[in-house]
């Protein structure tokens, strides 16, 4: 399938490694001008030469902190400087610290709240005027916990909610604009992220990593974690012109993990 994205400015926020960097990588192999951001540049720099050189399209980069509201007006300004518009943006960031409620005080759930929805708010804000002249599209990363939630991720379980009741209404909000608005939540997918939530729990439980990940594909009809490159066309589908009619949902890639509807 031709997907359309040609020389098409993309932005992939929170993409120097895991999902974010996937679907950077996916959005260049189809032509499109991407803009990766992250914390850090050597990161960057070293996701901007993986790139390269899988695909023959060199990415752009900004250093940018998504919790710090005048790196991501320079993140969107430096894009449409280098590609002349935003087509498609796509929100992602960092998961927050696990745990219960009783572990957090009121600065981890602003922590939370300022990475995982409001930084969300910011970016959309922030590109929507090339948004609309693009009629352009909106992917935003949460976690499969918007359907079910997730023992000892309560931060993650509240704020990635608000995502998609973020995503939902603007859907129909932008809808006249021609912008579509749609959720994309990772299941197992296999990233350093679920590498560290596996060690995590082993050392909670007190049982061998092996067990806890057995543990975890018993629950997983497909059988096996997904890749990061699995995830990200799927991704790339929804953030392109080939998508001309999907809006206001949220998908699960998740090898059918999650029961609920």
């Amino acid at each position: 399938m031709n997907l359309g994205l040609t020389d098409k400015p993309v932005i992939v926020c929170a993409s120097s490694a895991g999902l974010g960097k996937a679907t950077a990588l996916e959005y260049a192999r189809e032509g499109a001008r991407v803009m990766l951001c992250a914390r850090r540049e050597s990161e960057l720099r070293r996701a901007v030469d993986e790139i390269k050189s899988a695909t023959g399209n060199e990415p752009r980069h900004v250093v940018a902190d998504m919790t710090k509201p005048g790196d991501i007006v320079q993140l969107v300004e430096q894009t449409v400087a280098a590609f002349g518009g935003v087509f498609a943006l796509v929100n992602n960031s960092g998961g927050p610290p696990a745990g219960t409620f009783e572990q957090f005080d009121d600065a981890a759930w602003q922590g939370a709240f300022e990475l995982n929805l409001l930084s969300y708010v910011r970016t959309i804000r922030a590109a929507l005027p090339h948004l609309r002249q693009a009629r352009g599209r909106i992917v935003t990363f949460t976690s499969s916990s918007v359907r079910s939630p997730i023992e000892n991720l309560i931060l993650s379980n509240t704020f990635r909610t608000g995502v998609m009741g973020l995503a939902k209404t603007l859907a129909a909000e932008l809808a006249p604009d021609g912008i579509l608005v749609n959720v994309l939540g990772p299941g197992r997918i296999h990233t350093a992220r679920l590498d560290q939530l596996d060690q995590r729990r082993a050392e909670k439980s007190g049982l061998p990593l092996e067990q806890i990940r057995s543990d975890a594909l018993k629950g997983i009809p497909l059988g096996r974690y997904g890749t990061a490159g699995e995830y990200a066309k799927v991704a790339v589908f929804l953030g392109s012109p080939a998508n001309s009619y999907v809006t206001g949902q949220t998908l699960l890639v998740d090898g059918g993990m999650v029961k609920a509807y």
